[in-house]
């Protein structure tokens, strides 16, 4: 196509030679190197470059592209995400995508359907090898060129004419090629994930249709997790590698490079196979025997009663080690996360799983910055810096070097305690960021399981069970102390709380004892923080279970009935105050839900209602204030749904979307105070500090913002190589006095002077 009157000559310095096409988000041109190559830029509409919030999501999307580079993948060539009007260039490729093949041709078949697997399977082989995702991998985002298959758009950043679900806040892809996880816990979601929507997508070129395929998007939704594919129609020796990448659970499904070596093995012409799906290749049956027959790794099961006793242990504490990085394994070959009841019953798509594992409450709601002690919360003008501070940032390598995690912080004056994932805790010097001691967790960690918390002289945290542990929970609540991170005793934790409350939250700190739920999910423990003596313990109402909900200096308890819970849909939950001398439960106060706390405004508990659109969440739509001493009960609905990451600091509510929008609402009457669009996509927060909002993303990536109004007043630049996006997150953003400290991607700290922010650019 000719290039028309209007159009640049040239982009970026690369000449034009035509027009390719133009769509929703831009103008794709054809241009050459000066060495001839050809390639092909993308050249943003106008009106989306004055966009600020489109802007964060092209971004990304050539953030992720930039990963990745094999023989069946479109490698970007170059990119300008700030200018005027931004562009990317990546290779030229020539040919259809496989979508129009199967509308104007139909179905793939013989030794054309056999080397466009084959040539997939590489093609995620390769983007896993770069620890990439797709997320949506479909047949609009294949395109067939001579050379063979090649897989485009990464990252999931369209701005505009997307026909997808939007899970959490965000767009993650498309139903009838998603995997479960996606549908269920996106936070969870990992390579197996591709390699589930590479099944639905090998069945939809051999039979024209998905494995999935329904009238509507919600429908599809149900039967990707619920229901049995129908590959009737799918050759039957490709059939049997299919059924392998279509296991509900990850753990049940090969790897890119086993599915490549699985797809290796068939016969040339696929219609040539027995009634068994057994072809010329006969050396990997066993291996595809595996993938068939293997179920999933089932949940581990909860012991039926404490298991431990308050008695000291042997130290866990290493010294403090050099800063080394945080590279580890290769995506691809990361061990799957534990997948214990709490995930199973959160990844329910009426309740959202708000990582929150940080007891404590910050100006009033939920976060990562305060922990029961005297520690500062704000960096007040007066506030001083730690001794001797300067900027630093440093990594902190926990137990599964191969699990690159997100800490999250406490600050006791110039001491710092962090843990998440596969480290325990850890205590740092905030003037420094040097390492006092580590304690490291053995097992494979669960997503969005931080610190617990820290009074004045005990750290507390998560430890979860080596795989091969013989004997013993599959997690724990242990106490170390604060000074040495010598190990003061630990107990069996329970495994429900997300289920109820929507938060991964199983104990907490209040004052200077510890709350947990016991290990067989029955009851509440108090215990001394520091001795673990136990003050008391509570059992929950009968057919119930229960998590704590913190709510200042005290907690309350949120309760369901196992019917609700074990349907996947806590709709009626019921708060409990809690005597906290006896641990005895006061009148019940039932709430119209799905409902998540949010903290403490004005003396009463805040809640978001969930809005349900069919069966996925798809935001907030109204506000529940909770008064337990007069068990008074208001709401107020809002607007319009929110989607995004919520939070609550100095009375307000907040919610950050995924593309950098932050709203400002007003608990008590559901009105918006302000909207801002910022430069920081999938932020967590807030944390108050001095005349300021904090809101920061995995990448490390910080906005600081005015509470009057919200206007910005200053933005940094990313800090680490991690993902963005990632939904309701916990708060990342720590104060130790003036002392901004930030959480990011791979357990990487780092910290700057609030009055010197790094300067962007």
């Amino acid at each position: 196509m000719s290039l028309r009157a209007g159009d640049p000559a040239e982009i970026g310095g690369y000449p034009l030679e035509a027009r390719l096409g133009s769509g929703g988000m831009g103008t794709v041109f054809l241009a050459r190197t000066s060495s001839g190559r050809p390639v092909a830029i993308k050249l943003i509409h106008p009106q989306l470059a004055a966009d600020d919030e489109f802007r964060i999501r092209f971004r990304q999307e050539v953030a992720a592209a930039r990963r990745v580079s094999g023989a069946f993948t479109a490698a970007v060539v170059d990119a300008a995400t700030e200018a005027e009007q931004p562009w990317m260039a990546t290779t030229y490729i020539q040919g259809h995508t496989l979508a129009r093949r199967i509308a104007t041709k139909g179905p793939v078949n013989g030794a054309e359907l056999r080397r466009l697997a084959i040539g997939l399977a590489e093609a995620l082989r390769d983007i896993h090898r770069v620890e990439v995702v797709h997320r949506d991998l479909k047949p609009s985002n294949v395109v067939l060129s001579p050379e063979g298959p090649r897989v485009i758009d990464f990252g999931i950043s369209r701005a505009v004419n997307q026909q997808t679900l939007t899970i959490t806040g965000r767009v993650i892809g498309t139903p009838p090629f998603m995997s479960p996880e996606q549908l269920k816990a996106p936070r969870d979601v990992g390579p197996r994930s591709d390699v589930f929507s590479l099944g639905t997508l090998l069945a939809y070129a051999a039979t024209g249709h998905g494995p999935f395929d329904a009238d509507s998007p919600y429908l599809a939704a149900y039967q990707v997790v619920h229901e049995e594919p129908s590959l009737e129609d799918v050759p039957v020796a490709l059939r049997t590698v299919v059924e392998s990448c279509l296991a509900k659970e990850p753990d049940g499904r090969p790897s890119a490079h086993e599915l490549l070596v699985l797809l290796r093995d068939l016969p040339a012409d696929l219609g040539q196979t027995d009634a068994r799906g057994v072809g010329a290749g006969r050396t990997r049956d066993m291996i595809t025997q595996h993938h068939v027959a293997t179920p999933a790794t089932p949940a581990p099961t909860a012991p039926t009663a404490p298991t431990a006793t308050p008695a000291p242990a042997a130290p866990t504490t290493t010294p403090a080690e050099p800063d080394t990085g945080s590279a580890g394994t290769p995506i691809g070959r990361r061990p799957p996360r534990r997948w214990r009841p709490v995930l199973a019953a959160a990844v329910a798509v009426t309740v959202v799983a708000i990582g929150g594992g940080v007891a404590a409450l910050v100006a009033g709601g939920f976060g990562g910055n305060s922990g029961g002690g005297k520690g500062n919360s704000a960096a007040a003008p007066s506030a001083a810096l730690p001794n001797g501070f300067t900027p630093w940032h440093e990594t902190v390598p926990g137990g599964r070097p191969d699990i690159p995690d997100e800490l999250r912080c406490v600050a006791h004056g110039d001491a710092l305690f962090c843990g998440g994932g596969s480290v325990l805790a850890a205590r740092i010097r905030a003037g420094d960021g040097s390492r006092v001691w580590t304690a490291k967790s053995p097992g494979v960690p669960v997503n969005n399981m931080f610190l617990v918390g820290a009074t004045d002289d005990t750290v507390l945290g998560y430890r979860f069970a080596a795989q091969n542990a013989p004997q013993g929970p599959p997690s724990e609540v242990v106490a170390l102390d604060a000074h040495t991170g010598r190990e003061l005793w630990s107990v069996a934790s329970g495994a429900q709380s997300t289920a109820v409350t929507g938060r991964t939250q199983d104990a907490l700190v209040v004052g200077s004892d510890v709350v947990t739920v016991d290990a067989s999910n029955s009851r509440f423990e108090a215990r001394d923080a520091h001795s673990g003596r136990v003050r008391w313990t509570s059992p929950f109402p009968a057919g119930t279970q229960c998590a704590p909900v913190p709510m200042g200096p005290r907690f309350v308890a949120m309760c369901a009935t196992h019917a609700e819970v074990d349907a996947l849909a806590v709709r009626h939950p019921v708060l409990y105050p809690v005597d906290q001398a006896s641990g005895t439960l006061g009148k019940p106060i039932p709430v119209n839900g799905p409902a998540v706390p949010m903290g403490v405004a004005d003396g009463r508990l805040v809640l978001l209602q969930i809005h349900l659109a069919g069966p996925e969440r798809a935001g907030y739509d109204g506000v529940v204030r909770v008064d337990p001493a007069s068990r008074k009960v208001t709401y107020s609905r809002l607007a319009k749904t929110y989607a995004g990451t919520p939070g609550l600091a100095d009375g307000t509510v907040y919610v950050s979307g995924q593309t950098g929008l932050v709203t400002a609402l007003d608990p008590a009457t559901g009105r918006q105070k302000w909207s801002r669009q910022t430069g920081v996509e999938g932020a967590s927060g807030p944390v108050a500090g001095a005349d300021a909002l904090y809101f920061s993303s995995a990448t490390g990536r910080v906005v600081a913002l005015s509470p009057h109004g919200g206007k910005p007043l200053w933005t940094t630049d990313p800090r680490a190589d991690g993902l963005t996006g990632d939904p309701d997150a916990s708060p990342r953003v720590t104060l130790a006095g003036r002392a901004v400290v930030v959480a990011a991607a791979k357990n990487t700290l780092f910290a700057f002077d609030a009055q010197k922010p790094p300067k962007s650019g």
